[in-house]
């Protein structure tokens, strides 16, 4: 540096000298460049070598090298015939670091720095800095932080580099302590602070920000205060003045606005101007607006933008529709003029597709409503758009309409989508507290080879069920939407652990063949053949409804009073503790016990425990969702129709009714109704419901607040014949029987017939089992809200929800428990919070609810989870 400030000393002399006469150029020489080039001074002069330069000159050259922004000295003189420039380099910025902030993202304040020239590797430029600083504390102060400052330090480093060290105090939103509004005389001021973002607060404040100051709040306020009074009619509403007043610690606000309502304004007349293309009395349809009403601006716009769209949808893309007040202040009524301007009917010339690397042309192509070469429509392009985003294979779809160029009347259409992973190999692991640990594993291609067709193989075990399939879908086996699928099957399920229901086993195999055809852009019908064989195993002790009971098992019959005499007294005497048989044989009945007061036999006992079946299955489903899962808009609703064939080997058929409606209530909060209804019966030689066939209530996706399965009929406990030891051993040598080795039968020596149990012992009410019913009744009522200190709840839903139903039976058994015919009165219904969490392992589920009305056999369980999902 001290070479460059004798050089540049020098060099004065030089320009001296230099400012008395003019002289050739026979040489340029550059001192003191480090990291720029000599080729950028080079560029940068105005002069070159062999050119006559005078005084004036030196200053062009000087003013040159200086809008580079490279230099922060420049000395320009003469030595000789050779002109020498000596330069000094603004320094390099070697690092940025930035500290004390916490309202705004280090990534945002970075970002801003870079966009104004100031990142590491740049060329230092302290006024950029400072202009930034200042800007920097203004966004703080926007933000309510009146107390907020930044300062830069900026260090000198080796090889002219510099670090510069932003520290950022931000200090503390100054609270709201008071709002006033002066001039309001048709609302009151509670009512009209409703409408505020911003306001006092109350002890929410601390989740919802309210009483925390911020400009561009209060600039939202404002507006919504205006169209709050022009949507009443109030056309002359005007805010007149605003008074924002901090307090001398900068730590309270206090907020005046002074307001003019003016008088309410009706409608004298609706006019259309410009050149309509379509009926008039068409357009008039979409004019939301009448003669006499009282004028409301959102009814204006939302009348125009309707008919924009509906021009639009005629080809006129680039129509504009405004709509015009005319006041009269003379007898406080408006005229209001729609001016149409249609442009020329566009056609679309080519529809593109940029982004899908991995997804055929062809795949998108088929979901395009909007044709090439035809008149371009809104709502074909928009719902094609629409039809994009419910395939799953992408993140997102975005389209832009272009008017192409040296043409009026024509665009084209480009979609541009994001791909995302449509399929998955690999495995899976959760837990429901209904089904306990469920392991899986799968491939499944949702987007096979990028042909938009569903492949897939998979396996899943718990202590529930064990199953294996393969699927496969065609969503367009023909060009015009009708989808064909197959699927093979087999699974294994144990319902003793599912979840409080009646215990049996199924092993279960079969095929299916499905069709679907489109009704319509949002409703589908599905067709279904299919065939399975069932075998079911109930083991000794199944329930009275599915077996009949008491049954005999094994074992010999002995009468009453050999049990009791002959019997126990060889018991006692035989120190050995093993019996001979051959003096009990004498005592063993010859004939078959008759059963007491039991006429009732098991579904199985009638039916069979193997059941070839052939099913038909129609269904129906409409659907106007915004997304596939944890929907917040639009409704759906679908039917079921499944039944067996007549000739298989049972004869049933089911309905099912499922809906659900979303309304968004404020902002922040959406109303969600959610119903379903189910109904099964029998027919030809079968004369009830297959009992795997049953609805159940209770838990997730029914009546949350109680255990799985619990509602509705409990199943009657087999009855079991009385049986005593005849028979033991003793393993430790010391005289006692210490284990049984043999039951025996017991014979009423009165009547000749086998003694049975009428209920088992120690079974308590909690203990019965539930069996299922015919007929299923379920309503929810839930109020979906975004959790506070999350950012982005794409992937999460929480709800405060009401749940109501349960499981009735048409056809109860004569021994069943809370079972009853379909009555509204007999609804369990509960209360409660629920969140679900889309995570990498799965769907997490979690509610807590108290009931609200219980049947005497409900069981209650105030939290219920789960976690994953099978594939």
């Amino acid at each position: 540096m001290n070479r460059l400030i004798a050089s540049c000393t020098l060099l004065c002399l030089f320009a001296l000298s230099a400012q008395a006469e003019s002289f050739r150029i026979d040489d340029i020489r550059v001192q003191g460049l480090q990291r720029v080039s000599a080729g950028t001074v080079f560029a940068s002069l105005p002069v070159q070598v062999g050119e006559q330069i005078e005084e004036t000159d030196i200053q062009r050259m000087t003013r040159a090298l200086f809008r580079t922004g490279y230099f922060e000295d420049i000395a320009i003189g003469r030595d000789g015939g050779v002109l020498v420039i000596a330069v000094a380099e603004r320094p390099a910025i070697s690092s940025i670091e930035i500290e004390g902030n916490k309202a705004i993202k280090t990534d945002d304040l970075m970002r801003g720095l870079t966009d104004n020239g100031l990142s590491e590797g740049q060329i230092f430029k302290r006024v950029t800095l400072e202009g930034l600083t200042q800007e920097l504390e203004r966004q703080y102060v926007a933000q309510g932080r009146y107390s907020a400052s930044v300062e830069a330090d900026v260090e000198p480093r080796p090889q002219n580099q510099v670090s510069i060290k932003i520290n950022v105090d931000e200090g503390s939103v100054a609270k709201i302590r008071h709002v006033n509004i002066v001039g309001n005389e048709a609302f009151s001021e509670e009512e009209l602070l409703e409408l505020f973002e911003l306001g006092v607060g109350s002890w929410m404040s601390f989740f919802s920000s309210k009483n925390k100051y911020s400009k561009e709040k209060l600039s939202g306020d404002l507006e919504r205060l205006e169209s709050f009074y022009l949507d009443r009619g109030y056309l002359k509403f005007s805010v007149d003045s605003t008074q924002v007043s901090l307090s001398p610690n900068k730590d309270s606000v206090y907020i005046t606005l002074n307001i003019t309502e003016g008088d309410v304004y009706k409608i004298s007349e609706v006019e259309l101007a410009g050149d309509l293309v379509v009926d008039e009395a068409l357009v008039r349809r979409l004019i939301l607006m009448r003669e006499g009403q009282d004028f409301s601006q959102v009814m204006m716009t939302t009348s125009s933008e309707y008919i924009t769209r509906r021009l639009g949808n005629e080809g006129y893309t680039f129509a504009e529709v405004n709509g015009i007040p005319e006041p009269n202040d003379d007898d406080k009524t408006v005229k209001v003029t729609f001016f149409i301007d249609p442009g020329k009917r566009a056609y679309v010339r080519r529809i593109d597709f940029r982004g899908n690397t991995r997804t055929a042309d062809e795949v998108l192509r088929r979901e395009m409503r909007q044709m090439e070469g035809g008149s371009a429509s809104t709502a074909a392009i928009e719902q094609s758009k629409v039809r994009l985003e419910r395939l799953g294979f992408f993140k997102e779809v975005n389209v832009d309409t272009r008017e192409v160029p040296g043409s009026s009347d024509l665009i084209d259409v480009e979609y541009t989508v994001e791909e995302q992973p449509s399929g998955s190999i690999g495995a899976s692991i959760g837990y429901s507290d209904g089904y306990g640990t469920t392991i899986g594993a799968s491939i499944q291609q949702d987007n096979w080879f990028g042909t938009g067709k569903s492949v897939g193989i998979s396996l899943n075990t718990s202590a529930y069920q064990t199953s294996y399939r393969f699927n496969y879908n065609d969503p367009y086996f023909t060009p015009d939407g009708v989808s064909r699928g197959f699927s093979v099957f087999y699974q294994e399920r144990d319902y003793g652990e599912f979840g409080n229901a009646i215990s049996y086993n199924t092993d279960t195999y079969g095929a299916t063949l499905s069709f679907g055809y489109p009704t319509s852009e949002i409703s589908r019908l599905n067709f279904a053949v299919g065939f399975s064989n069932v075998a079911i195993d109930t083991g000794n002790y199944a329930v009275q409804e599915i077996r009949s009971s008491p049954r005999l098992i094994d074992g010999r019959a002995y009468s009453q009073s050999y049990i009791t005499e002959a019997v126990a007294a060889e018991i006692a005497a035989n120190a050995s503790g093993d019996f001979d048989y051959s003096d009990l044989a004498t005592l063993l009945q010859e004939n078959d016990p008759v059963l007491l007061e039991n006429d009732y036999s098991g579904f199985l006992d009638r039916n069979g425990d193997e059941f070839d079946m052939f099913t038909v299955n129609l269904g129906w489903r409409q659907s106007t969702l915004n997304r596939g899962r944890l929907a917040t808009r639009g409704a759906s609703q679908q039917i079921s129709f499944e039944a067996s064939v007549p000739g298989s080997d049972l004869e049933y058929y089911k309905v099912v009714y499922d809906a659900q409606y979303f309304k968004p209530l404020t902002k922040s909060l959406t109303l969600r109704l959610r119903s379903q209804l189910g109904f099964a019966d029998s027919y030809g030689d079968t004369t009830e419901v297959p009992f795997f066939e049953h609805f159940y209530g209770g838990g997730f996706g029914s009546v949350r607040g109680f255990e799985r399965n619990t509602l509705g009929p409990r199943a009657t406990p087999a009855l079991t014949y009385a049986t005593q030891a005849i028979a033991g051993e003793d393993r430790n040598d010391n005289g006692t029987t210490d284990r049984i080795t043999n039951y025996a039968y017991i014979v009423d020596d009165d009547t000749g017939q086998l003694i049975y149990n009428r209920a088992q012992p120690n079974l308590q009410t909690k203990d019965l089992r539930s069996f299922g019913g015919n007929v299923q009744v379920e309503f929810g009522i839930e109020v979906l809200f975004p959790l506070p200190f999350i950012k982005d709840q794409r992937s999460m839903q929480s709800a405060f929800f009401i749940d109501a139903g349960n499981v009735f039976d048409t056809d109860c058994g004569q021994t069943q428990l809370n079972c009853a015919d379909v009555d509204l009165s007999n609804l369990s219904s509960s209360a409660g919070i629920g969140l679900t969490w889309i995570t990498g392992f799965g769907p997490l589920t979690f509610s807590i609810a108290r009931p609200i009305e219980k049947q005497e056999y409900d069981r209650e369980e105030f939290f219920q989870f789960s976690l994953g999902t099978a594939f």
